[in-house]
């Protein structure tokens, strides 16, 4: 742990300009971070972050030409940021709509740039996880070939772990990035602050699974002994310690960003997930997370996990034989075909071994007219689908009413009115529940806040 004294000396870690080298990386892994998070953001704010990455990023020594950085607003319901060598600066709308002023959003991108600008990849535990960090089994089994194969495939999430010196040392060039851009200092203590109240809200619902979704607060830890740090940097850079007055023009910016997950790529809710333009739909077994990713969703628990995708319409049984030879699996049995809720199905298992255990690999396919939908499914030897089956069963079509009604989430801006109070606004967030603790969350109000006529506030709506 740093000591206190070590506040008051400006980061020292050594910083370098972008080469090719960096730039060959970056542009390698650029289009597979893009994939993994749902590609880049296609609404109006994706200019306003760009603007404020690059303005961030040119104080950090490693080039001082805007251009030679790319900053891009992700399409992911997961809080995240992150940055990589070769000048690539990356933020989620999700992450975007928690925060409440451009000073916080160019505190977090400074803390990114920081990692890199100080080399700490060249110490930290880069890992890409298959949808959820809670899928034990694999994290016990991904030394096999096969199931290796299976895991590299999956839906992932690019998560970083750094020591506690390093996160220290981020922040430092997170407050002097911003600062020398011209933000206020304290972006970086209120940024944590808002951070940490989201993930304590993670913790108290559902929803889509924020438990276990790698989120920012969740690779980088945070604690009141990183916020009271980030108030002193604050200080040190001569700048408030409380938050200033209302940033207007970026609450502004928010309104109409999608929030929560995007119909187009199909909603959680709870345990169910629906896609509207697939028109199909499917329950994962109690007690198991859902991460929605952009090619495929993956179902996790303690006892396997399973992980759904698409392939061109076909036999399903031709499906099952392709999926089982490209994970490797040699000799496969015929795979036995059936009907599922009255949709052509085939299935069939192989045994793996994997780190000295056996495990079963299993691919159930499903034929549609304009698709063959399959699951590939890992659990311990001798389960086959195991807890599965309920989420196999539960497989089927949406009607076109159905289809038709799934709608997703935005933000929207809206101006307090006299009268208003937190339950009357909180009341408006398209949520069934939890709608007050929601509301203070994302607005970064304290519980006994009083709203003020002109104030603006967000609102998470149907839309």
């Amino acid at each position: 742990m740093l000591c206190a004294a070590a506040i008051t000396t400006p980061a020292t870690a050594q910083t370098r300009s972008i080469s090719q080298s960096d730039r060959a990386q970056g542009a390698q892994a650029n289009p597979q971070l893009l994939a993994q998070y749902g590609g880049a953001y296609s609404g109006p704010q994706s200019a306003y972050v760009e603007r404020v990455g690059k303005k961030v990023a040119v104080q950090s020594g490693l080039s001082n030409a805007s251009g030679d950085f790319t900053v891009a607003l992700l399409n992911s319901p997961v809080e995240n940021a992150f940055a990589i060598p070769g000048g690539y600066v990356y933020v989620t709308r999700q992450l975007l709509a928690l925060m409440n002023s451009e000073a916080e959003l160019a505190a977090v991108l400074g803390h990114e740039v920081g990692h890199v600008a100080a080399r700490h990849s060249n110490s930290r535990n880069t890992r890409s996880t298959l949808g959820t960090l809670g899928a034990t089994l694999l994290g016990a089994v991904t030394g096999s070939d096969l199931v290796g194969r299976l895991a590299g495939a999956g839906s992932q999430l690019y998560t970083l772990s750094y020591s506690r010196n390093q996160e220290y040392q981020a922040d430092q060039f997170g407050v002097r990035y911003a600062t020398a851009a011209g933000y206020a200092p304290s972006g970086m203590a209120d940024a944590l602050i808002q951070l940490n109240e989201a993930q304590a809200l993670a913790g108290q619902t559902s929803g889509r699974g924020g438990n276990s979704v790698p989120t920012w607060m969740s690779t980088h830890p945070n604690g009141a002994e990183r916020v009271r740090r980030a108030r002193q940097l604050a200080q040190q850079a001569g700048g408030a310690t409380t938050r200033p007055v209302q940033d207007t023009t970026y609450l502004r910016m928010l309104d109409g960003l999608r929030y929560d997950d995007d119909p187009a790529q199909g909603v959680i809710d709870g345990t169910t997930f629906r896609h509207p333009g697939m028109r199909i739909r499917f329950t994962a077994p109690a007690g198991y997370a859902l991460q929605n990713g952009t090619d495929a969703v993956t179902i996790a628990g303690q006892g396997g996990q399973a992980e759904f995708r698409m392939a061109a319409a076909g036999d399903p049984a031709g499906v099952v034989r392709q999926r089982l030879a490209a994970l490797g699996a040699q000799n496969p049995p015929q795979p036995q075909t059936t009907r599922i809720n009255g949709t052509d199905a085939a299935i069939a298992t192989v045994r793996a071994n994997a780190n000295n255990q056996q495990v079963d690999v299993t691919i159930v396919a499903y034929r549609y007219p304009s698709a063959t939908y399959y699951f590939q499914i890992v659990t311990p030897a001798g389960r086959g689908v195991g807890p599965f089956q309920s989420l196999l069963d539960s497989f089927g079509t949406l009607s076109q009413a159905e289809a038709g009604a799934i709608t997703g989430k935005r933000i929207r801006i809206v101006t307090v009115k006299a009268g208003d109070t937190v339950d009357s606004l909180a009341r408006q967030m398209a949520y069934p529940d939890y709608q007050r603790d929601r509301f203070l969350t994302i607005n970064g109000m304290d519980d006994d806040a009083r709203p003020v006529p002109g104030q603006l506030v967000k609102l998470v709506v149907r839309g």
